[in-house]
Protein backbone atom coordinates (compact mmCIF):
# COMPACT_ATOMS: atom_id res chain seq x y z
CA UNK A 1 0.00 0.00 0.00
CA UNK A 2 1.08 3.63 -0.79
CA UNK A 3 -0.55 6.94 -0.02
CA UNK A 4 0.28 8.62 -3.75
CA UNK A 5 -0.91 7.18 -6.94
CA UNK A 6 1.57 4.97 -8.50
CA UNK A 7 1.96 7.75 -11.20
CA UNK A 8 3.44 10.01 -8.43
CA UNK A 9 5.68 7.63 -7.20
CA UNK A 10 7.13 6.99 -10.73
CA UNK A 11 7.58 10.91 -11.46
CA UNK A 12 9.67 10.54 -8.60
CA UNK A 13 11.95 7.68 -9.82
CA UNK A 14 12.19 9.05 -13.20
CA UNK A 15 13.29 12.39 -11.63
CA UNK A 16 15.76 10.76 -9.38
CA UNK A 17 16.92 8.81 -12.26
CA UNK A 18 17.56 12.93 -14.47
CA UNK A 19 19.39 14.33 -11.13
CA UNK A 20 21.55 11.23 -11.26
CA UNK A 21 22.21 11.89 -15.15
CA UNK A 22 22.40 15.56 -14.68
CA UNK A 23 25.10 15.35 -11.57
CA UNK A 24 27.12 13.48 -13.71
CA UNK A 25 27.02 15.92 -16.27
CA UNK A 26 27.63 18.76 -13.58
CA UNK A 27 30.41 16.43 -11.81
CA UNK A 28 32.50 16.27 -15.26
CA UNK A 29 31.77 20.08 -15.96
CA UNK A 30 33.27 21.10 -12.83
CA UNK A 31 35.81 18.93 -12.74
CA UNK A 32 37.50 19.82 -16.43
CA UNK A 33 36.21 23.73 -15.59
CA UNK A 34 34.47 23.56 -18.96
CA UNK A 35 31.23 22.07 -20.66
CA UNK A 36 32.65 18.13 -21.03
CA UNK A 37 32.29 17.13 -24.82
CA UNK A 38 29.94 14.29 -26.08
CA UNK A 39 32.63 11.72 -25.75
CA UNK A 40 33.80 12.63 -22.54
CA UNK A 41 30.15 12.66 -21.62
CA UNK A 42 29.39 9.13 -23.01
CA UNK A 43 32.72 7.06 -21.59
CA UNK A 44 31.43 7.85 -18.14
CA UNK A 45 27.34 7.65 -18.96
CA UNK A 46 27.97 4.17 -20.13
CA UNK A 47 29.30 2.48 -16.88
CA UNK A 48 27.29 5.27 -14.37
CA UNK A 49 24.06 3.81 -15.94
CA UNK A 50 25.23 0.57 -14.99
CA UNK A 51 24.99 2.45 -11.59
CA UNK A 52 22.44 3.95 -11.73
CA UNK A 53 20.15 1.39 -11.73
CA UNK A 54 22.07 -0.15 -8.98
CA UNK A 55 21.49 3.37 -6.60
CA UNK A 56 18.33 3.08 -7.54
CA UNK A 57 17.82 -0.18 -5.52
CA UNK A 58 19.29 0.97 -2.76
CA UNK A 59 17.04 4.31 -2.76
CA UNK A 60 14.34 1.69 -2.26
CA UNK A 61 16.34 0.02 0.37
CA UNK A 62 17.02 3.51 2.61
CA UNK A 63 12.89 4.03 2.33
CA UNK A 64 13.27 6.86 -0.09
CA UNK A 65 10.25 5.01 -2.13
CA UNK A 66 8.03 3.89 0.93
CA UNK A 67 4.50 4.99 1.60
CA UNK A 68 5.92 7.53 4.09
CA UNK A 69 7.43 9.95 2.12
CA UNK A 70 5.33 12.05 1.22
CA UNK A 71 4.88 12.53 5.18
CA UNK A 72 8.24 12.48 6.27
CA UNK A 73 10.41 14.97 5.06
CA UNK A 74 12.90 16.13 7.81
CA UNK A 75 14.20 12.56 7.07
CA UNK A 76 15.24 13.13 3.67
CA UNK A 77 18.71 15.01 4.77
CA UNK A 78 20.30 11.98 6.55
CA UNK A 79 18.50 9.52 4.71
CA UNK A 80 19.90 10.59 1.19
CA UNK A 81 23.33 11.42 2.68
CA UNK A 82 23.72 7.59 3.97
CA UNK A 83 22.28 6.38 0.46
CA UNK A 84 24.51 8.26 -1.49
CA UNK A 85 27.97 7.19 0.44
CA UNK A 86 26.97 3.44 0.17
CA UNK A 87 26.75 4.52 -3.77
CA UNK A 88 29.36 5.99 -3.81
CA UNK A 89 31.42 2.84 -2.15
CA UNK A 90 29.31 0.85 -4.56
CA UNK A 91 30.91 2.76 -7.52
CA UNK A 92 34.30 2.88 -6.11
CA UNK A 93 34.44 -0.95 -6.39
CA UNK A 94 32.55 -1.14 -8.86
CA UNK A 95 35.49 0.17 -11.21
CA UNK A 96 37.75 -1.39 -9.26
CA UNK A 97 36.53 -4.86 -10.58
CA UNK A 98 35.72 -4.09 -13.56
CA UNK A 99 38.62 -2.25 -15.43
CA UNK A 100 37.19 -2.54 -18.99
CA UNK A 101 36.03 0.80 -19.11
CA UNK A 102 38.91 2.69 -18.63
CA UNK A 103 37.90 4.95 -16.35
CA UNK A 104 39.07 5.09 -12.94
CA UNK A 105 37.00 8.16 -11.44
CA UNK A 106 38.40 8.51 -8.15
CA UNK A 107 38.47 12.75 -7.70
CA UNK A 108 35.09 12.21 -10.06
CA UNK A 109 33.69 9.94 -7.23
CA UNK A 110 34.11 12.06 -4.25
CA UNK A 111 33.11 15.49 -6.46
CA UNK A 112 29.97 13.33 -7.50
CA UNK A 113 28.91 12.81 -3.93
CA UNK A 114 28.67 15.94 -3.34
CA UNK A 115 27.06 17.49 -6.57
CA UNK A 116 24.42 14.39 -6.76
CA UNK A 117 23.62 15.23 -2.90
CA UNK A 118 22.82 18.62 -3.28
CA UNK A 119 20.45 18.00 -6.95
CA UNK A 120 19.15 15.36 -5.32
CA UNK A 121 18.04 17.22 -2.20
CA UNK A 122 16.66 20.27 -3.97
CA UNK A 123 14.52 18.18 -6.13
CA UNK A 124 13.18 15.99 -3.82
CA UNK A 125 12.41 18.93 -1.40
CA UNK A 126 11.82 22.00 -3.22
CA UNK A 127 10.98 20.84 -6.89
CA UNK A 128 9.13 17.55 -6.36
CA UNK A 129 6.33 18.88 -4.13
CA UNK A 130 5.93 21.46 -6.57
CA UNK A 131 4.97 19.21 -9.62
CA UNK A 132 2.36 17.61 -7.02
CA UNK A 133 1.23 21.19 -5.69
CA UNK A 134 -2.47 20.90 -5.20
CA UNK A 135 -3.26 17.45 -4.51
CA UNK A 136 -2.88 16.66 -0.80
CA UNK A 137 -3.09 13.46 0.82
CA UNK A 138 -6.02 13.68 2.65
CA UNK A 139 -5.95 12.00 6.32
CA UNK A 140 -8.15 11.77 9.89
CA UNK A 141 -6.48 12.55 13.38
CA UNK A 142 -7.78 10.12 16.28
CA UNK A 143 -6.20 11.47 19.13
CA UNK A 144 -6.56 13.96 22.30
CA UNK A 145 -4.99 16.31 24.68
CA UNK A 146 -3.16 19.49 24.04
CA UNK A 147 -0.41 18.04 21.36
CA UNK A 148 -2.86 16.69 19.32
CA UNK A 149 -4.86 20.16 19.60
CA UNK A 150 -1.58 21.81 18.46
CA UNK A 151 -0.86 19.22 15.95
CA UNK A 152 -4.25 19.39 13.83
CA UNK A 153 -4.02 23.37 14.23
CA UNK A 154 -0.73 23.37 12.54
CA UNK A 155 -1.40 21.44 10.55
CA UNK A 156 -4.88 23.34 9.34
CA UNK A 157 -2.68 26.47 7.99
CA UNK A 158 -2.23 24.35 4.92
CA UNK A 159 1.32 24.45 4.54
CA UNK A 160 2.29 20.82 4.33
CA UNK A 161 1.45 18.13 1.53
CA UNK A 162 -1.38 16.72 3.73
CA UNK A 163 -4.49 17.63 5.42
CA UNK A 164 -6.89 16.12 8.16
CA UNK A 165 -10.57 15.90 6.62
CA UNK A 166 -11.54 14.98 10.37
CA UNK A 167 -10.11 15.24 13.97
CA UNK A 168 -11.81 12.93 16.53
CA UNK A 169 -10.93 13.87 19.93
CA UNK A 170 -11.10 11.00 22.22
CA UNK A 171 -11.84 12.64 25.35
CA UNK A 172 -15.17 14.37 23.95
CA UNK A 173 -16.49 11.25 21.92
CA UNK A 174 -17.74 7.54 24.02
CA UNK A 175 -15.34 4.61 22.80
CA UNK A 176 -18.33 3.14 21.04
CA UNK A 177 -18.62 6.24 18.76
CA UNK A 178 -14.85 6.42 18.54
CA UNK A 179 -14.76 3.09 17.14
CA UNK A 180 -17.74 3.59 14.51
CA UNK A 181 -16.09 6.81 13.15
CA UNK A 182 -13.22 5.23 12.62
CA UNK A 183 -14.23 2.36 10.77
CA UNK A 184 -16.21 4.52 8.65
CA UNK A 185 -13.44 7.22 7.64
CA UNK A 186 -11.04 4.27 7.37
CA UNK A 187 -13.02 2.65 4.10
CA UNK A 188 -13.65 6.35 2.67
CA UNK A 189 -11.98 6.21 -0.55
CA UNK A 190 -10.69 10.05 -0.20
CA UNK A 191 -8.59 9.07 3.26
CA UNK A 192 -5.09 7.66 2.57
CA UNK A 193 -4.10 7.83 6.04
CA UNK A 194 -5.50 7.62 10.08
CA UNK A 195 -3.14 9.21 12.65
CA UNK A 196 -3.55 8.03 15.69
CA UNK A 197 -2.72 7.89 19.36
CA UNK A 198 -1.52 4.18 19.90
CA UNK A 199 -1.42 4.81 24.13
CA UNK A 200 -5.50 5.89 23.74
CA UNK A 201 -7.92 2.97 25.41
CA UNK A 202 -10.48 3.96 22.75
CA UNK A 203 -7.81 3.80 19.61
CA UNK A 204 -6.44 0.42 20.64
CA UNK A 205 -10.56 -1.17 20.30
CA UNK A 206 -10.84 0.23 17.15
CA UNK A 207 -7.36 -0.59 15.52
CA UNK A 208 -8.36 -4.49 14.80
CA UNK A 209 -11.62 -2.94 12.99
CA UNK A 210 -9.30 0.00 11.00
CA UNK A 211 -6.69 -3.02 10.22
CA UNK A 212 -9.42 -4.84 8.44
CA UNK A 213 -11.27 -2.09 6.65
CA UNK A 214 -7.69 -0.66 5.96
CA UNK A 215 -6.33 -3.46 4.20
CA UNK A 216 -9.23 -3.44 1.41
CA UNK A 217 -7.97 -0.13 0.11
CA UNK A 218 -5.24 -0.01 -2.16
CA UNK A 219 -3.56 3.38 -0.76
CA UNK A 220 -3.42 3.61 3.16
CA UNK A 221 -1.16 4.15 6.10
CA UNK A 222 -1.85 4.40 9.98
CA UNK A 223 0.70 6.27 11.52
CA UNK A 224 1.60 6.85 15.40
CA UNK A 225 0.63 10.74 16.77
CA UNK A 226 3.71 10.75 17.97
CA UNK A 227 5.55 9.93 14.85
CA UNK A 228 3.55 13.23 12.64
CA UNK A 229 4.15 15.58 15.56
CA UNK A 230 7.77 14.66 15.98
CA UNK A 231 7.94 15.73 12.18
CA UNK A 232 5.92 18.57 12.24
CA UNK A 233 7.70 20.61 15.51
CA UNK A 234 10.88 18.59 15.81
CA UNK A 235 9.88 17.94 19.22
CA UNK A 236 8.62 14.95 21.35
CA UNK A 237 5.02 14.88 22.64
CA UNK A 238 4.90 14.99 26.19
CA UNK A 239 0.90 14.44 26.18
CA UNK A 240 1.49 11.73 23.82
CA UNK A 241 3.98 9.70 25.37
CA UNK A 242 5.01 7.37 28.51
CA UNK A 243 7.55 6.36 30.20
CA UNK A 244 7.45 3.21 28.08
CA UNK A 245 8.19 5.07 25.42
CA UNK A 246 10.89 7.15 26.46
CA UNK A 247 13.04 4.17 27.42
CA UNK A 248 12.63 2.66 23.87
CA UNK A 249 13.82 5.21 22.15
CA UNK A 250 16.99 6.94 24.02
CA UNK A 251 19.47 3.91 22.86
CA UNK A 252 22.64 4.72 20.37
CA UNK A 253 25.03 2.81 18.80
CA UNK A 254 28.77 2.37 19.88
CA UNK A 255 30.24 3.76 16.43
CA UNK A 256 28.11 6.66 17.29
CA UNK A 257 29.57 7.31 20.95
CA UNK A 258 32.88 6.84 19.90
CA UNK A 259 32.58 8.97 17.17
CA UNK A 260 30.99 11.64 19.49
CA UNK A 261 33.58 11.73 21.86
CA UNK A 262 36.56 12.27 19.03
CA UNK A 263 34.81 15.10 17.77
CA UNK A 264 34.11 16.24 21.16
CA UNK A 265 38.20 16.29 22.04
CA UNK A 266 39.21 17.25 18.51
CA UNK A 267 36.89 20.51 18.56
CA UNK A 268 37.29 21.30 22.03
CA UNK A 269 41.65 20.78 21.71
CA UNK A 270 41.45 23.10 18.80
CA UNK A 271 39.09 25.83 19.71
CA UNK A 272 40.33 25.68 23.17
CA UNK A 273 44.05 26.80 22.38
CA UNK A 274 42.99 28.93 20.20
CA UNK A 275 40.31 30.88 22.55
CA UNK A 276 43.16 31.58 24.87
CA UNK A 277 44.29 34.46 22.47
CA UNK A 278 40.91 36.03 23.92
CA UNK A 279 41.91 35.40 27.78
CA UNK A 280 44.12 38.84 28.20
CA UNK A 281 41.34 40.60 26.51
CA UNK A 282 38.22 39.37 28.17
CA UNK A 283 40.26 39.58 31.59
CA UNK A 284 41.03 43.22 30.85
CA UNK A 285 37.66 44.17 30.13
CA UNK A 286 36.18 42.45 33.51
CA UNK A 287 38.60 44.03 35.82
CA UNK A 288 38.10 46.96 34.26
CA UNK A 289 34.41 46.76 34.02
CA UNK A 290 33.68 46.12 38.24
CA UNK A 291 37.48 44.86 39.72
CA UNK A 292 35.46 41.54 40.84
CA UNK A 293 36.88 37.88 39.90
CA UNK A 294 37.35 36.69 36.69
CA UNK A 295 36.18 33.04 36.52
CA UNK A 296 33.64 31.74 38.45
CA UNK A 297 33.07 27.83 39.23
CA UNK A 298 29.78 26.20 39.13
CA UNK A 299 28.61 23.10 40.21
CA UNK A 300 25.91 21.46 37.76
CA UNK A 301 24.22 18.10 36.96
CA UNK A 302 26.60 15.73 34.34
CA UNK A 303 25.78 12.88 33.18
CA UNK A 304 23.89 10.07 34.95
CA UNK A 305 23.01 12.86 37.56
CA UNK A 306 27.06 13.17 38.62
CA UNK A 307 28.46 16.13 40.07
CA UNK A 308 30.36 18.04 37.61
CA UNK A 309 31.93 21.42 38.09
CA UNK A 310 32.64 23.69 35.43
CA UNK A 311 34.17 27.25 34.64
CA UNK A 312 33.02 30.45 32.95
CA UNK A 313 34.35 33.97 32.62
CA UNK A 314 32.16 35.85 35.18
CA UNK A 315 29.06 37.79 33.36
CA UNK A 316 26.76 38.54 36.47
CA UNK A 317 27.37 40.47 39.36
CA UNK A 318 27.51 37.48 41.68
CA UNK A 319 28.04 33.52 41.32
CA UNK A 320 24.45 32.00 40.55
CA UNK A 321 23.98 28.63 42.47
CA UNK A 322 20.02 28.53 41.60
CA UNK A 323 18.70 29.43 44.88
CA UNK A 324 16.12 31.47 43.81
CA UNK A 325 13.60 31.12 46.94
CA UNK A 326 9.88 32.21 46.12
CA UNK A 327 10.74 34.53 43.61
CA UNK A 328 12.04 31.96 41.51
CA UNK A 329 14.44 34.32 39.64
CA UNK A 330 17.81 35.23 40.45
CA UNK A 331 19.08 39.08 42.14
CA UNK A 332 21.81 39.12 40.39
CA UNK A 333 22.22 41.33 37.82
CA UNK A 334 24.33 41.12 34.47
CA UNK A 335 27.59 43.24 33.76
CA UNK A 336 28.14 45.86 31.42
CA UNK A 337 31.38 43.69 29.74
CA UNK A 338 28.78 40.28 30.82
CA UNK A 339 26.28 41.52 28.25
CA UNK A 340 28.64 40.98 25.79
CA UNK A 341 30.56 38.37 26.46
CA UNK A 342 27.15 36.32 26.91
CA UNK A 343 25.79 37.56 23.45
CA UNK A 344 29.08 36.03 21.88
CA UNK A 345 29.41 33.26 23.71
CA UNK A 346 32.56 34.35 25.11
CA UNK A 347 32.13 33.51 28.76
CA UNK A 348 31.57 29.73 28.04
CA UNK A 349 35.16 29.51 26.33
CA UNK A 350 36.69 27.94 29.84
CA UNK A 351 34.25 25.19 29.40
CA UNK A 352 35.90 23.80 26.36
CA UNK A 353 38.48 22.12 28.91
CA UNK A 354 35.49 20.61 30.41
CA UNK A 355 34.55 19.38 27.16
CA UNK A 356 37.84 17.62 26.98
CA UNK A 357 37.81 15.96 30.50
CA UNK A 358 34.91 15.04 29.32
CA UNK A 359 32.63 16.21 31.76
CA UNK A 360 30.51 18.47 29.10
CA UNK A 361 29.82 17.10 25.36
CA UNK A 362 29.57 19.91 22.52
CA UNK A 363 26.44 19.23 21.41
CA UNK A 364 23.80 17.90 24.67
CA UNK A 365 21.33 18.92 27.34
CA UNK A 366 21.71 21.83 28.93
CA UNK A 367 23.74 21.77 32.18
CA UNK A 368 21.38 22.58 35.22
CA UNK A 369 22.35 24.13 38.83
CA UNK A 370 21.57 21.24 41.39
CA UNK A 371 18.90 23.30 42.64
CA UNK A 372 17.15 23.82 39.86
CA UNK A 373 17.60 20.33 38.56
CA UNK A 374 16.08 19.16 41.86
CA UNK A 375 12.88 21.43 41.61
CA UNK A 376 12.45 20.20 37.61
CA UNK A 377 13.07 16.70 38.47
CA UNK A 378 10.18 16.65 41.01
CA UNK A 379 7.47 18.56 38.74
CA UNK A 380 8.03 17.62 35.64
CA UNK A 381 7.37 13.70 33.87
CA UNK A 382 10.79 12.38 31.94
CA UNK A 383 13.02 14.97 33.22
CA UNK A 384 15.67 12.65 34.37
CA UNK A 385 16.12 10.97 31.11
CA UNK A 386 18.40 13.79 29.99
CA UNK A 387 20.91 12.59 32.00
CA UNK A 388 21.40 9.66 30.02
CA UNK A 389 24.00 11.67 27.79
CA UNK A 390 26.63 14.08 28.78
CA UNK A 391 25.21 17.77 28.76
CA UNK A 392 26.46 19.82 26.39
CA UNK A 393 27.78 23.84 25.56
CA UNK A 394 25.37 23.38 22.56
CA UNK A 395 21.82 21.58 21.66
CA UNK A 396 19.05 20.78 20.01
CA UNK A 397 16.45 22.41 22.49
CA UNK A 398 19.21 25.27 22.91
CA UNK A 399 18.60 26.24 19.22
CA UNK A 400 14.83 25.29 19.11
CA UNK A 401 13.76 26.86 22.19
CA UNK A 402 14.58 30.14 23.32
CA UNK A 403 12.34 30.85 26.26
CA UNK A 404 14.72 29.22 28.55
CA UNK A 405 14.99 30.58 32.27
CA UNK A 406 18.34 30.88 32.65
CA UNK A 407 18.79 32.53 35.69
CA UNK A 408 15.21 31.41 37.49
CA UNK A 409 13.10 28.46 37.20
CA UNK A 410 9.59 27.90 35.26
CA UNK A 411 7.80 24.69 34.79
CA UNK A 412 5.84 25.40 31.74
CA UNK A 413 8.70 26.67 29.74
CA UNK A 414 11.32 23.90 30.95
CA UNK A 415 8.59 21.21 30.12
CA UNK A 416 8.34 22.72 26.24
CA UNK A 417 12.46 22.71 26.56
CA UNK A 418 12.22 18.92 27.61
CA UNK A 419 10.20 17.99 24.44
CA UNK A 420 13.17 19.31 22.48
CA UNK A 421 15.93 17.42 24.81
CA UNK A 422 13.64 14.11 24.73
CA UNK A 423 13.65 14.75 20.81
CA UNK A 424 17.46 14.90 20.52
CA UNK A 425 17.90 11.83 22.83
CA UNK A 426 16.00 9.67 20.36
CA UNK A 427 17.03 10.88 17.25
CA UNK A 428 20.92 11.92 18.00
CA UNK A 429 23.33 10.69 15.51
CA UNK A 430 26.78 12.03 13.83
CA UNK A 431 24.65 14.44 11.38
CA UNK A 432 22.73 16.07 13.95
CA UNK A 433 25.48 16.84 15.98
CA UNK A 434 27.02 18.81 13.08
CA UNK A 435 24.18 20.19 11.56
CA UNK A 436 23.53 21.65 15.09
CA UNK A 437 27.17 22.89 15.70
CA UNK A 438 27.23 24.88 12.74
CA UNK A 439 23.82 26.45 13.59
CA UNK A 440 25.54 27.46 16.84
CA UNK A 441 28.20 29.00 14.63
CA UNK A 442 25.87 30.73 12.56
CA UNK A 443 23.90 31.95 15.69
CA UNK A 444 27.30 33.18 17.41
CA UNK A 445 28.44 35.05 14.52
CA UNK A 446 25.18 36.74 13.96
CA UNK A 447 25.21 37.82 17.73
CA UNK A 448 21.62 36.46 18.33
CA UNK A 449 21.02 34.95 21.62
CA UNK A 450 22.70 35.49 25.11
Amino acid sequence: MTLMPKREYLALLIGDILVFIAALWLTLALRYLQPPSPELFRLHFVPFSILFIVWIFVFFLAGLYSRHTPLFRSRLFSTIMYAQIINILIAALFFFLTPVFGIAPKTNLLLYLVVSFVLIFLWRVSLYPRVRAGRKIRGVLIASGPDAKRLADEVKGGRYEFIFDHVIDTKEAPSHEVIQRACRLAVDAGVSFIVVDLSDRAVSSALPIIYDAAFHKERFALLNAVDLYQEVFEREPLSLINYEWVLSNIGTSRLYDVLKRALDFVVAALLGIVSLVFYPFVIAAIKLDDGGSIFITQSRVGRYQEPIKIVKFRSMSGNDEGRYGKSGKSTLKVTRVGKWIRLLRIDELPQLWNVLRGDLSLVGPRPELPAIASVYSAKIPYYNARYLVAPGLTGWAQLKHDRDPHHGHDISETKEKLSFDLYYLKHRSFLLDLYIIFQTVRIVLSARGS
